[in-house]
């Protein structure tokens, strides 16, 4: 993030009455979890991307060819 864009959250968050301003960094801190939780999963996907691939095109020509078989949820 640019100082720019922290020197306006700063500002803005000091506006703010100090209860409120509590209230904000706790949204503030779950919505960058959450951000820092979806570029992980970005970036495994990315890693596992050609991986997922081959096995996506291996299991839909096993259908093609009649060698699959329904997943029997019971048997799980």
């Amino acid at each position: 993030m640019s100082s720019t864009a922290i020197a306006t959250m700063t500002k803005m968050m000091e506006s703010l009455p100090e209860a409120a301003q509590e209230q904000a960094l706790e949204h503030l801190r779950d919505y960058i979890v959450e951000m820092q939780e979806e570029r992980e999963w970005e970036s495994l996907f990315e890693k596992t991307e050609d991986q997922l691939l081959a096995a996506a095109r291996k299991a839909k020509a096993e259908i093609a060819a009649g060698k699959a078989q329904p997943m029997n949820y019971d048997e799980l």
